[in-house]
């Protein structure tokens, strides 16, 4: 997913993969990124996930709006297990590889609530749009 914040510097876009559990998504960082810096600031956040298509009447995809917060205790420990089962490399210590684990043990885990969400469908028109109130 793609990742847009705000901050001292101005608005910032970052890749990070993610996992989702009902319409919460969940993402690792290192909070020194200017991306997690600036969701310290100001936890309003907005996402896009979406291919990269060749056709733009196939284009469909999930542009989002809500509050990121920072996890901690029993929620970071369930999220790291979910993470797990979705990046397979991740499951065992010994199939992760040293690079990651090392990297693994710096990260920040964080959540994002989304408030209201749009589905972007091209194919049933250019530009049509669903939107859903999340609140």
């Amino acid at each position: 997913m793609t990742l847009a914040t705000g901050g001292d510097q101005g608005p910032w876009a970052a890749a990070v993969f993610y996992v989702h559990e009902g319409w919460a998504l969940y993402f690792l960082s290192a909070q020194s990124s200017r991306h997690c810096r600036n969701i310290a600031q100001s936890p309003r956040v907005s996402a896009t996930i979406q291919e990269d298509y060749a056709d733009w009447r196939e284009i469909k995809g999930v542009q989002l709006e809500g509050i990121a917060t920072r996890l901690t205790g029993d929620e970071e420990k369930r999220i790291r297990d979910l993470y797990a089962a979705k990046y397979p490399f991740l499951r065992s210590p010994a199939e992760t590889p040293a690079a990651i684990a090392n990297a693994m043990a710096k990260v920040s885990w964080y959540r994002v609530a989304p408030e209201r969400a749009y589905f972007i469908d091209n194919s049933v028109a250019f530009g049509h749009r669903e939107e859903i109130d999340l609140r």
